[in-house]
């Protein structure tokens, strides 16, 4: 018995009217876990002002990704933020991390490749673990520390 492709919509690769419902569920569990690891980030952020060594730009970073994909109000709020705000600003108008941003970084990247050689038995989880690593860093130490000079106005900064 053939298929009538002007009439069944799941012979001609459409959905059924049973895909939207799911779709939306698809849509609110990723916009909660996204706004999760939102929160999650802005505390490690929060953590990483007090914390020497810790990293706070790249949460706040992380963080404003999983908000502007999850709820306009708080990427707002956390962009706008009195202090986690011109981090952020300068990140998205120059491409700035400051340079204590940049040293913690390197510098956790380095112990995490000391630690897994130290404990490793053998040489390949630490050079896949440094090949990976030394890209990233050589990424962070190429960006600006600063917002260029005559240009502290342009994006908020």
């Amino acid at each position: 018995m053939a298929v009538d492709a002007e009439r069944a919509p799941e012979a001609r690769g459409e959905a059924g009217a049973d895909a939207a419902p799911a779709r939306g569920r698809r849509r609110r569990g990723a916009r909660h876990a996204l706004l999760a690891l939102g929160w999650l980030c802005v505390a490690l952020g929060a953590i990483g002002i007090v914390v020497p060594g810790m990293p706070t730009t790249i949460f706040l970073i992380i963080a404003l990704w999983a908000f502007s994909r999850s709820s306009e109000q708080v990427r707002s709020w956390l962009y706008n933020h009195r202090r986690f705000g011109p981090p952020l600003q300068a990140w998205h108008a120059h491409g700035v991390i400051p340079a204590r941003a940049k040293l913690a970084a390197v510098a956790v990247m380095a112990a995490s490749v000391a630690v897994l050689a130290a404990l490793s038995h053998d040489w390949i989880g630490p050079v896949a673990l440094a090949a990976v690593m030394v890209p990233v860093a050589a990424f962070i130490v190429s960006r600006p520390s600063a917002v260029p000079a005559g240009r502290r106005g342009i994006g908020g900064c």
